[in-house]
């Protein structure tokens, strides 16, 4: 069984977090895409937000801001 099938859900209620551009993939298919504030300018402009960069927390801040409550 796969994961979202076993939690029922489907990758567009996925947020992901990234700063590369080997993250676009994930981008593209998840429902929330968030970029870290010292993210690549190619994954900024796809991204859904834009948090912290990696130095201020920005995983942390993107939680609070972006995902929590939802």
């Amino acid at each position: 069984m796969l994961t979202y099938q076993y939690y029922g859900t489907t990758v567009q209620n996925a947020a992901v977090i990234g700063d590369n551009l080997n993250d676009m993939p994930m981008f593209k298919v998840a429902g929330m895409g968030i970029a870290m504030g010292n993210a690549d300018e190619e994954l900024i402009k796809i991204a859904d937000f834009k948090t912290l960069s990696n130095k201020e927390c920005g995983v942390s801040y993107a939680f609070q801001e972006y995902i929590q409550g939802y």
